[in-house]
């Protein structure tokens, strides 16, 4: 089965408590919609992010790895009388794509990436397509959410159509973390079907990514821990990054 392919049918409702439109509100405050911005989603998922800002007005283009998210994506795009363009691609690879005013890898897509070098090939490979003046919005998780909330589990959830364990292992990597992840899912029947997800996350010092991304020629490259809201300075779970071409 292909990453997703079913954790894609209950994606949404499991990130219901997701502020997107406060991510949305970050970006548009420090890069204006103005006529033609093109808007590079990396890790688009199902497009939620991608509507909001096509419905704010800027050119979206949205990259996943998933098709059967894109597929998600798509739909929501159409039902929301939006235009948007998605591409089945690696946010290591981005072929073709270029003349980008504003890259967004948002929700801690950033740390799907395995290696170090993967990372830099992404920041490379963003660094490109956009156009002198571009800026690049990300966020990561912290050491702190890595080493210190993670290990924690394992997590649960229920309400009436979804429940889950969620075990947590510390992976091999410093600041890395297996998850699997049991679902039952109700279906129209009242049934309860059973499927499993396993998925690796690493993250690095903030420092590390700052050094990355200007060793590769960004600049301005500033930190914000309080887009979805202030956070205990002692325990930060997840900074957000802008940087400039």
């Amino acid at each position: 089965m292909a990453m997703y392919d079913q954790f894609a049918n209950i994606y949404d409702a499991l990130m219901s408590d997701i502020p997107y439109e406060r991510y949305a509100e970050w970006v548009q405050q420090n890069a204006p919609v103005s006529s033609g911005n093109r808007l590079l989603d990396v890790g688009c998922g199902t497009g939620v992010l991608s509507v909001q800002f096509a419905k704010a007005g800027y050119d979206v283009v949205g990259l996943d790895l998933s098709e059967s998210m894109l597929t998600i994506a798509q739909n929501r795009s159409i039902e929301n009388n939006t235009s948007i363009t998605f591409i089945c691609q690696s946010m290591t690879e981005m072929d073709g794509i270029d003349g980008i005013d504003v890259a967004v890898i948002a929700i801690d897509s950033l740390n799907y990436v395995e290696t170090l070098d993967d990372v830099v090939q992404t920041f490379k490979q963003i660094f490109e397509a956009l156009v002198p003046g571009g800026q690049l919005f990300f966020d990561v998780h912290s050491l702190y959410k890595m080493d210190e909330i993670y290990p924690n589990g394992p997590f649960t959830y229920e309400d009436e159509q979804v429940a889950y364990i969620w075990h947590t292992e510390q992976g091999e990597e410093k600041h890395s973390i297996y998850h699997d992840i049991t679902f039952f899912v109700r279906d129209d029947s009242g049934y309860y079907e059973r499927f499993e997800e396993s998925h690796y996350q690493q993250t690095y010092p903030i420092e590390t990514y700052v050094k990355l991304l200007e060793t590769i020629g960004f600049s301005s490259v500033s930190i914000s821990t309080s887009v979805f809201g202030e956070q205990n300075e002692e325990e930060v779970e997840r900074y957000f990054i802008q940087a400039v071409k």
